[in-house]
């Protein structure tokens, strides 16, 4: 299997995809892609129409596979160290798709709203979505609180799925609307994270670029 990561380094789902390429120790190829550059970006729209980071390239299989939690479902069928990322126990499964799925799009999703709003010209910023998204954000900040464990990862004893989702979405989501004191457990649970080799290594890679976040 060769294998090669279409991203951009500030990316979430890209950070996403990184942490589970990283956990498992998996070789790959970066290509970076730069979507201001026409060039680039007609390549990449022929790989992927939608325009969508991350996209894997599996070149031995001639495969394309886009979006991140597909991505690691991919990497966990076909790769023996990658395995553990999505538990075979059923149960521990439903538990670690469900809690990717809640940092993707009760997150992830109303964080990407702030910041893409910030970004927009005067005229066209959309207060009320804001506000709705930051609503959104302080919503799943409580429900995280609850089921986030005092020590440990996210569903379960190991780091897997769910843990590659939550570490960019509360990396993001803590920028545009900070974690107070109200949410010890988010925020132990972020250190934990930013100590994790796999996430660490990936802060460190986008830290030349993170002077082009919108905060």
């Amino acid at each position: 299997m060769s294998l090669e990561l279409y991203y951009h380094p500030l990316s979430s789902y890209c950070w996403k995809a990184l942490i589970a390429l990283y956990e498992a120790d998996v070789p790959f190829e970066k290509r970076l892609v730069d979507l201001q550059d026409p060039n680039q970006r007609a390549a990449f729209l022929k790989l992927t129409p939608l325009g969508k980071f991350p996209v894997l390239v599996d070149t031995t299989l001639a495969r394309h596979i886009p979006e991140s939690s597909i991505l690691i479902e991919y990497l966990a069928r076909d790769i023996p160290s990658a395995a553990r990322l999505v538990p075979s126990d059923r149960d521990l499964s439903l538990r670690v798709r469900a809690g990717d799925r809640f940092f993707d799009l009760y997150v992830m999703e109303p964080m990407s709203k702030i910041v893409e709003d910030r970004i927009r010209p005067e005229a066209e910023r959309d207060p009320r979505g804001v506000a709705n998204a930051r609503a959104r954000l302080d919503t799943a900040y409580a429900i995280a609180e609850g089921f986030l464990e005092d020590t440990g990862w996210a569903a379960g004893d190991d780091f897997t799925l769910v843990d590659c989702s939550a570490a960019p979405a509360l990396f993001y989501a803590n920028k545009v609307q900070p974690l107070t004191a109200a949410f010890p457990r988010i925020r132990a649970y972020c250190d934990r994270l930013a100590a994790r080799p796999s996430f660490a290594r990936v802060l460190r890679e986008a830290e030349p670029y993170m002077s082009m976040f919108p905060g």
